[in-house]
């Protein structure tokens, strides 16, 4: 489905500044779409960037990916794992290089690395490893709207800090709306789009708080369907579970479609969800 973007919204995005993608990351896109891509160019291109290759030598190196054996170089990462599996860690670690580091976006940016983290743990635990790489993108990108709205209107940062006390409500959502007439959603598929995202990626970041029903419709194919699941479950873990508050309208919202989308009875959920704790803990 296409993103819907309102005649307001138009309006609005003209005067929103959406952070370009970094130089690295354009090498190595221009480096990937070739027949037969370089590996030493990719590899020169994603270490040129100091912060970001560093990052990504700590991603792939997480327990989230579970690695046999330590991978020491950026040379090392993309001979081992293959431009398919680190592109996309490049693509998260350059999107938080790409922002405003200020102290008004620190919890938020450690909230999104602890779910891109879980996201790739959920993903082991339902046997999914083949999401793993796109799920940690999805999760550290799937609300990279709110800095972009954080940067470009101070005000919104009222908004954020609700948002991480009580989580993304209803109330919240036609509040952000009534304030900003449009949402960090769509700002945050837009920003997908432009660091060309995959498509399923930009769905689910678009669709991520119409939940109710989602499962059940069409908006999402069965790709996107699995990793907005997965972000469901991560985004339980870490905004719920590990922060010990009440569970979130959010959750409560969407664990029965979660049941019966993974055809699950509820203790199938909950050792997915305290497999991952255990291991998060370790």
């Amino acid at each position: 489905m296409a993103i819907k973007i309102t005649a307001a919204e138009k309006q609005i995005l003209q005067n929103v500044t959406i952070p370009p993608r970094p130089e690295a990351l354009l090498k190595v896109s221009e480096e990937a779409k070739k027949p037969e891509p370089n590996v030493a160019v990719i590899a020169k291109a994603i270490s040129s960037d100091i912060a970001i290759s560093a990052s990504v030598l700590q991603v792939v190196n997480s327990a989230a990916f579970r690695r046999a054996r330590e991978i020491e170089s950026i040379d090392q990462a993309v001979m081992v794992l293959g431009l398919k599996r680190v592109f996309p860690i490049v693509k998260a670690v350059a999107l938080k290089s790409a922002m405003d580091a200020s102290d008004e976006l620190a919890t938020f940016w450690q909230d999104s690395t602890d779910v891109a983290n879980v996201c790739a743990m959920v993903c082991n635990q339902l046997d999914k490893p083949q999401l793993a790489d796109n799920a940690y993108m999805l999760g550290l990108f799937h609300d990279a709207g709110i800095p972009v709205m954080v940067i470009n209107y101070p005000e919104f940062a009222s908004i954020m800090h609700k948002a991480e006390e009580a989580g993304w409500g209803s109330e919240l959502l036609a509040l952000e709306r009534s304030q900003f007439n449009t949402n960090h959603t769509t700002i945050g598929a837009l920003l997908g789009q432009r660091w060309k995202l995959a498509k399923d990626l930009v769905e689910v970041i678009y669709y991520q708080h119409d939940s109710d029903g989602i499962f059940a419709t069409s908006e999402l194919s069965r790709v996107g369907l699995w990793l907005l699941a997965i972000l469901k479950i991560a985004r339980h873990i870490v905004l719920d579970l590990q922060k010990g508050k009440e569970l979130s309208e959010e959750w409560l919202m969407v664990k029965e479609q979660l049941l019966e989308f993974f055809d699950f009875e509820e203790e199938d959920l909950n050792d997915v969800v305290e497999g991952v704790m255990a291991n998060n803990s370790r």
